[in-house]
């Protein structure tokens, strides 16, 4: 082993500490690399793979009453590779000591053989046997959710009909990942089924022998879907077609693109900035680091060491710190990315998990680290090996201290000794206070963005939950019904206010860029279902015209006084254009909004409604579930208080846990950050210090000295991090808006104290450190140093 070598591993070993802290620094980054990147691979892999072993289709319809007759020419159309015909409707659910109505989407099985496409992962039992009418297979989730098992028992409404249903099976179906219940927003497994029935069985109950109401389409590679949707809407227009559609616009496919989209995008947002932080930090602990060790440089170039080989020992000092921190960082992160792509795994429950091995992402983690740190320690060597063996052993000159303020104005008329010379220490090493600030500023920064992702999901639950959508219930129903309904719905046992509601599918177009989109239409005075602009205040509809998301105008390129072309997908199918009128700050979906009576004469119909808003006595409410569940009419019954449950059991409860992590990985980087700035002070001025004790100072005299100088570059470093931390907030709200979903740009005033509050709490911890160093200053070896 060469001597260098020896040198090497007895430095590690005496700055043991340090290097620990700094190689948490590069782990903290690292970590946050393979955390982000490598979870949304392997559940992007796991969804494709799924999809193709399950034959999950490309583009659906849904019609009223077609025949079979037609299929063979839906897959005549050029670029169809398989289609499935089926029957799907929806049903009220009666469960066993559930008072809540509960709805289920039914779908029709082939009674020989299985489904061509969306076929079924059974977890449990087997597919109802022919001529059994009353067995059926229910999704995984909603047994779950009720402690059903094979044998279970539950009634549904089909068409008018109250009938007993047995579960044969429990199944899972790539086509149903995510599942809402009509009038939710939010999965609610209770309170919303899945369930598969023989076809027979099923077009017996809805008088479809010999037709279907819902079709499936699988492509063929680099078909174009556009055109194949344009032909099968010809072809199912005369059977009450509702205008087909692709993948994009699946329910379930749509929301997991968002979510693992968010995924994606904490991972391009937060993953830089944790490793361009942590590059920056580590680039500035080590260049001072390394300028301590100018002594021992002056003496190694004194017995003939040239200049290449003391640089390329100390990148090898840097090396080792490196690796320490990409071995440590490479385990966390791989453990974390497992745990998070099993909990995202658990929450769509995928049927299994593919891992994706990323050794590219090893790759870049470690070199980005190693060029950072590689960086700090050159530029610190640099200035120190152009010196003469003579010179580079000598301690650097002492600063040239001078008063900055005229006699008068002298500061220790005011404040303690201690405190003037941190001061003076300060302005005479403007940069490296100013360095070691913005470290500490950049530390407070990565919490304050990590945190904020708690704050920005309960602003947007008080926002939709509390201010917009202020109801206690959405009564959906089967067909669109006349508004004479909205009387018969506020005489219901304990309902206390009644709303209209009407949803119109509609394709919006500007240029060549368009959009399926719902149009919602209301009265002008809605209290129940409101609108909230940006400033957190009621929107009034124009009598006319078209209000539309902010989002979607973003997308359309729209503007206020724009028009736009409207197909309207229901009812008299036409394109009609109309005036964009008023633009409107939501947070769920991208949609059009329009005066109920404005949206009547577009659709050239008197005025009707698909759900009705209700407000009722909580008190009454069991009697309310049962009117409900006696109306053969209602599809659906959607309960604000059940869906604010589920918001922060599922999508909240997400986005919080990797707040979470990230908070803790940017916690280890903060305490890393202030610990090594307080450890290098110390030895930067520990000759100063040491003299001050020789001099008479006692140890918590001198230790006050070096504490102030930490306390006050602490504490004018939060100000500028909360600043940068804001700044990266706001590109976090930018990187996360989607179509689906958007957040708002809200930090509370909680997050900036704890994030503060964490920088604090690892300055304290390292005072401490520091305390005991301090307490063992050798004096003797002080008094050897040379002057």
């Amino acid at each position: 082993m060469q001597m260098l070598d020896r040198k090497l591993f007895r430095d590690v070993r005496r700055l043991w500490a340090q290097a620990l802290a700094i190689a948490l620094v590069i782990g903290g980054g690292v970590a946050t690399l393979l955390l982000a990147v490598g979870s949304h691979r392997s559940l992007d892999e796991t969804r494709t793979a799924y999809y193709e072993r399950y034959r999950f289709a490309d583009v659906f319809a849904v019609v009223s009453r077609a025949p079979k007759t037609i299929i063979g020419q839906i897959e005549e159309i050029p670029g169809v590779a398989a289609v499935e015909a089926r029957i799907a409707k929806l049903a009220l659910l009666d469960i066993p000591n559930y008072p809540e109505p509960a709805t289920a989407q039914v779908i029709s099985l082939p009674d020989i053989g299985e489904p061509k496409l969306n076929r079924l992962y059974m977890r449990l039992g087997r597919t109802p046997e022919p001529g059994r009418a009353d067995e059926v297979i229910v999704n995984e989730s909603f047994a779950t959710a009720h402690g059903f098992g094979l044998g279970s028992r539950f009634s549904a409404i089909l068409n008018g009909r109250k009938r007993e249903l047995m579960i044969v099976g429990t199944a899972l179906s790539p086509e149903f990942i995510y599942t809402v219940g009509p009038g939710d927003i939010m999965p609610d497994d209770r309170r919303f089924a899945v369930i598969w029935m023989g076809e027979k069985a099923l077009a017996g109950a809805y008088n479809l022998d010999g037709a279907f109401s819902s079709i499936s389409l699988k492509l063929l590679r680099n078909a174009s879907e556009r055109d194949i949707i344009m032909r099968l809407d010809a072809l199912l227009d005369r059977y009450g077609g509702r205008a087909a559609y692709g993948r994009k616009d699946q329910t379930s496919h749509a929301w997991i693109d968002h979510e693992l989209d968010m995924l994606n995008n904490m991972s391009r947002t937060l993953t830089p900035i944790f490793l361009l932080v942590s590059a920056f930090l580590v680039n500035l602990t080590l260049s001072r680091l390394v300028a301590l060790e100018r002594e021992q440089i002056g003496l190694l170039k004194a017995l003939g060491y040239r200049n290449g080989a003391i640089v390329f020992h100390y990148i090898k000092f840097v090396f080792v710190i490196v690796v320490i921190g990409v071995v440590i960082g490479s385990a966390v992160g791989t453990w974390l990315g497992a745990y998070v792509t099993r909990m995202f795994g658990d929450f769509f429950r995928f049927p299994f998990l593919v891992f994706v091995k990323s050794p590219d992402l090893y790759v870049i983690a470690a070199a980005l680290s190693l060029v950072a740190a590689t960086i700090g320690a050159v530029r610190a060597l640099r200035d120190i090996v152009k010196l003469a063996p003579a010179v580079a052993m000598q301690p650097p000159a002492p600063p040239r201290f001078r008063k900055l303020l005229p006699a008068r104005f002298s500061l220790d008329k005011f404040v303690s000794q201690p405190f003037v010379m941190m001061v003076r220490n300060l302005t005479h090493h403007p940069l490296r206070a100013i360095f070691t600030a913005l470290g500490m500023a950049a530390a407070t920064a990565i919490l304050m963005v990590s945190l904020f992702m708690s704050d920005t999901m309960e602003s947007l639950i008080d926002v939709t939950y509390f201010m917009a959508d202020r109801q206690d219930a959405t009564v959906s129903f089967v067909e669109k019904r006349n508004r004479e309904v909205v009387l018969q719905m506020a005489r219901l046992p304990g309902v206390l206010t009644a709303e209209p509601y009407r949803e119109v599918p509609v394709r919006i177009r500007n240029q060549n860029i368009e959009r399926r989109i719902i149009v919602s239409g209301r009265p002008r005075d809605a209290d129940l279902n409101r609108i909230i602009d940006v400033d957190l205040k009621p929107v009034v509809l124009p009598e006319f015209g078209l209000a539309i998301s902010s989002m979607l105008a973003q997308i359309l390129g729209a503007r206020v006084g724009d028009s736009v072309e409207i197909d309207l997908l229901e009812g008299a199918r036409r394109t009609v254009s109309t005036p964009v009128t008023a633009l409107v700050e939501d947070y769920f979906g991208i949609r059009g909004m329009m005066d109920a009576e404005a949206l009547a004469r577009l659709m050239r119909e008197v005025p009707a409604v698909t759900s009705v808003n209700l407000s009722f006595d909580q008190n009454r409410r069991e009697a309310f579930y049962a009117a409900i569940k006696a109306m053969p009419s209602v599809s659906g019954l959607g309960l604000q208080r059940l869906s604010l449950a589920n918001f922060r059991q599922s999508v909240a409860l997400l986005i919080t846990t990797m707040a979470s992590i990230y908070t803790t990985l940017a916690a280890v980087i903060a305490f890393g950050v202030v610990y090594n700035s307080a450890r290098i002070s110390l030895s930067e001025r520990a000759r100063e210090l040491a003299s001050l004790r020789v001099l008479g100072f006692t140890p918590v005299e001198v230790l006050w000295i070096l504490l102030l100088e930490l306390a006050l570059l602490t504490l004018i470093a939060q100000p500028p991090g909360w600043a940068m931390g804001y700044g990266l907030a706001w590109i976090m709200k930018t990187q996360l808006a989607g179509e689906l979903m958007r957040v708002r740009g809200v930090v509370a005033t909680s997050t900036y104290l704890f994030a503060s509050g964490i920088v604090l709490a690892a300055a304290v911890i390292s005072a401490l450190v520091v305390r005991q160093r301090v307490n063992r200053l050798d004096l003797v070896s002080v008094l050897k140093t040379r002057d």
